[in-house]
C-alpha cells in the first residue's frame, strides 16, 4: 500500500501547515511544486501530472475517472449509507480516503461509523452570514486528536493560512494561485 500512505505522510511530515495545490494541467503542476506544494489536488484524470510529478495526487471525483491518483476525496453528505463499502472499494484499489464533510452531522456520522485517518473540512454549509475560514474553525473541534485535517479553502490568503495553522489544521487546498505569497519562506513561530 505504497500509494495509500503517500498523502497523509506528506501532511504529517510537513514543517507547518501544507499546501495543497488544485492543478488542471503540467504547467499548474511544475508551478505548484517549484513553489512547495506538499501535495496536488485533481479533478480529472491524472496521468500526464503523475508523469511528471511525485507529489502525493489528492482526487475529487471517481476514482476510475481520475487515474494514478494516491488518495481520493469522499464526500460524506454523498455516500453517508455506504461509507464503509466506498472506504473499502478505495482502498481496494491502494488509495487513502480524505472524508469530506462540511456540517457538524456529517462529522458526527463519519466518526460514528468509521475511523477516519484524514478529514477534509468544506465551507460548503456556511451560510451568507458566516464568512468560510470561520464555518471551517467551527468544524475543528470536533475532530479527534490525532487525526489529520484538510481545511478546503479556495481564495485563502496568507493571513486565512496562518489563522489555520495556529488553529491546528493540517493541510489547506487552494487554486493554483501563487503559493508562495500564501506561505512565503516561513510562517512565523507560534
Amino acid at each position: 500500500m505504497d500509494g495509500a500512505r503517500r498523502l497523509s505522510q506528506a501532511i504529517a511530515e510537513g514543517d507547518g501547515i501544507s499546501v495543497l495545490v488544485e492543478v488542471s494541467d503540467i504547467e499548474g503542476a511544475r508551478a505548484a511544486a517549484e513553489q512547495g506544494a506538499e501535495g496536488l489536488v485533481v479533478r480529472h484524470h491524472a496521468g500526464a501530472i503523475r508523469e511528471i510529478s511525485s507529489l502525493p495526487l489528492l482526487g475529487f471525483g471517481s476514482a476510475d475517472d481520475l487515474g494514478a491518483i494516491d488518495a481520493v476525496v469522499v464526500d460524506v453528505s454523498k455516500v453517508r449509507g455506504s461509507l464503509r463499502e466506498v472506504i473499502a472499494a478505495a482502498h481496494d484499489r491502494g488509495l487513502e480516503c480524505v472524508l469530506r464533510v462540511s456540517e457538524e452531522d456529517d462529522l458526527e456520522a463519519v466518526l460514528d461509523i468509521v475511523d477516519p485517518e484524514i478529514l477534509l473540512l468544506s465551507a460548503d454549509e456556511a451560510d451568507d452570514e458566516q464568512p468560510p475560514l470561520e464555518r471551517l474553525l467551527d468544524l475543528l473541534p470536533d475532530i479527534p486528536a490525532g487525526k489529520l485535517a484538510i481545511a478546503e479553502l479556495f481564495g485563502a490568503s496568507r493571513a486565512d493560512v496562518i489563522e489555520l495553522e495556529r488553529a491546528g489544521v493540517d493541510a489547506v487546498i487552494v487554486s493554483g494561485s501563487d503559493i508562495g505569497s500564501l506561505v512565503g519562506d516561513t510562517l512565523p513561530d507560534l
